[in-house]
């Protein structure tokens, strides 16, 4: 049969406990010199026995060390700790400020909705009221002052507009009077050429009067009609009135 479990209690035999001490204390050093070579690790290890003796182990006698490096990393770690505790307690205070803050204005909203006002006494209400009509006269304010706003930014692009449309009226206008005179113009180009009109005949008259011997007989009289090669821009109805005349 193997080695039955042994059941962890102090040992109330003295001397069954001192021969057990000795066992573990010996079997103890060996573990920590062996967990220290075969992992590079800083071992210390301190016992005192029942009756105060001190047996102890540390790695390359190095005990001085290791136990500063626990004191520092002891000390850190209450600070952190420390803080911790610190940062909880002051995360929990502000969590109820927040709190009692944000069901303060839960509160005051249902109040200016008209709810839960039946609690409230005289001046309460009277201060209710104050406050909605300060907020009226400030919105109607703000209200008023976005109205203003539009109407002058309307305002303003109707006489834009207007400017506009004069200047696209002026343009209109000078095209009109740019297609006219090219109308005219090309009219005149396409109609025919007018024939230059007779002019009025000029009468060179000169007497060839030789008398016979009889007093009062002429022989004759003659008139010559002269045509200057000028051209006129007399039209052909008055040309044909003249030559009626």
């Amino acid at each position: 049969m193997g080695r039955g479990r042994v059941q962890l209690k102090r040992i109330e035999n003295k001397i069954n406990r001192q021969v057990t001490f000795s066992k573990r204390r010996s079997g103890l050093l060996k573990k920590a010199h062996e967990i220290s070579v075969l992992c590079d690790a800083d071992v210390a290890l301190i016992v005192f026995s029942i009756k105060g003796k001190l047996f102890e182990y540390s790695t390359n006698d190095s005990m001085e060390q290791i136990l500063e490096r626990y004191e520092r990393y002891s000390y850190t770690s209450r600070e952190v700790v420390a803080t911790d505790a610190e940062s909880q307690g002051d995360l929990s205070l502000e969590y109820n400020k927040l709190k009692s803050k944000v069901e303060t204005l839960q509160k005051s909203q249902r109040h200016f909705l008209g709810q839960d006002i039946d609690t409230l006494n005289y001046k309460e209400l009277q201060s209710l009221e104050q406050q909605l009509d300060n907020a009226l006269r400030q919105i109607r304010s703000r209200k008023n002052q976005l109205m203003y706003s539009s109407i002058t930014e309307l305002q303003r692009k109707e006489k834009e507009l207007q400017e506009e449309n004069s200047k696209l009226r002026k343009k209109i206008k000078e095209k009109e009077v740019t297609l006219s005179l090219c109308d005219q113009h090309t009219h005149l180009e396409n109609s025919p050429s007018i024939t230059p009109p007779e002019t009025l005949p000029v009468l060179n008259i000169s007497d060839t009067c030789q008398s016979s011997g009889t007093e009062g007989e002429e022989e004759g009289t003659t008139f010559q009609v002269v045509q200057p090669q000028t051209k006129s821009l007399i039209p052909p109805w008055m040309l044909s009135h003249i030559n009626e005349l």
